[in-house]
């Protein structure tokens, strides 16, 4: 009897050093940590995409642009996170500039035209995403107003305190707003611009979506937005109308990369590789995603998505990169105070 004992004991014990060694280290070895600037609506089926297809698990946390992009320079000396996912490519290029990128091609990435890549390898475009603007069609109903196609009717006195949009300090929508207007009227008049259209802001949230539901609701007029946060709240059967300013808009790139010293360089690799690739753009449209793909193969059907008729201003993404803390400075100090 005591023998048995003894013998159920040792497996026992075998069973459990087992669990402490292989599968943990198994796990750890399969799973990759990622910070990710897109909502979890949309970074989640691309996650869990990646995951059926390959069997290796995402850690994610989601971050605006900004909080990203300042975590991941903090954590500079110890990343904790292998790959930054989603976001404009302004904000890699910031990163570029504080080193917390590695340079890497993923495989399949030369489909994607030039213009969508860092020349250097740091990041990779996947996605494209134009401003828009976005409003509340009832308001401009009962106001008899014209949905507005210049950026100038945004300074008209009946949307005083009646708008909402991001702030620059924390969203990527908010940079692309900025953007768009310094390639339009020069950086001064831009700022002369926005200084007036602060007049007309109810709210500048914290995240560049912050305002389209309120607006959904009718608790703002109306605001500037990507186009994939305008859609998806007129896809959810809100009155809403969609329009772009004549002057034209800047389209931000949406990138990913891996991240300098990541301690699975290997995983972040492979993620890469197959999130460059026409499987992963496909999931867009799949997943009413609705970014416009880089990748050329892949092909829309939702004509909300042709911006054959939209004036799209092409932003040196470097420079922006490079200019990004200066203008946002430049923001807080002249627009909001």
């Amino acid at each position: 009897m005591k023998k048995w004992v003894a013998w159920g004991i040792a497996v026992i014990l075998s069973l459990v050093l087992a669990g402490c060694t292989s599968p943990s280290s198994g796990s750890k070895s399969q799973t990759i940590n990622a910070y990710t600037i897109w909502p979890e609506k949309y970074s989640t089926p691309v996650f869990e995409a990646f995951t059926k297809e390959t069997g290796i698990k995402v850690n994610f946390i989601r971050l605006s642009s900004g909080e990203a992009l300042a975590r991941i320079i903090a954590e500079k000396k110890n990343p904790q996170v292998d790959v930054l996912f989603g976001g404009p490519a302004d904000t890699f290029a910031a990163g570029v500039k504080e080193d917390v990128f590695e340079p890497y091609s993923p495989t399949g990435a030369d489909k994607i035209p030039a213009k969508y890549k860092d020349p250097n390898k740091h990041w990779i475009g996947v996605a494209v995403d134009p401003i828009s603007f976005m409003f509340n069609a009832k308001f401009l109903r009962d106001n008899n107003i014209p949905v507005p196609t210049s950026w100038n009717d945004l300074l008209k006195p009946v949307f005083k305190q009646k708008l909402q949009m991001a702030d620059a300090r924390t969203s990527g929508t908010a940079i692309s707003r900025i953007l768009s207007l310094i390639y339009i009227m020069g950086e001064d008049a831009a700022f002369k611009y926005q200084k007036k259209l602060n007049q007309n802001v109810q709210m500048y949230t914290k995240s560049g979506a912050g305002g389209a539901l309120p607006i959904a609701n009718g608790q703002a007029a109306g605001g500037v937005f990507f186009l994939v946060d305008s859609l998806e709240i007129k896809q959810q059967g809100h009155d809403v109308v969609i329009s772009y300013p004549k002057e034209g808009v800047a389209f931000a790139v949406e990138a990913m990369a891996m991240i300098k010293g990541a301690k699975q360089p290997d995983l972040a690799k492979k993620f890469l590789d197959w999130a460059s690739g026409r499987d992963m753009q496909q999931l867009y449209e799949k997943n009413k995603i609705n970014f416009i793909p880089t990748n050329p193969e892949v092909k829309v059907a939702d004509p909300a998505l042709d911006m054959s008729k939209v004036k799209l201003i092409q932003v040196d993404i470097l420079k922006a990169g490079n200019d990004r803390q200066r203008l946002v400075d430049r923001w807080v100090n002249e627009v909001i105070q």
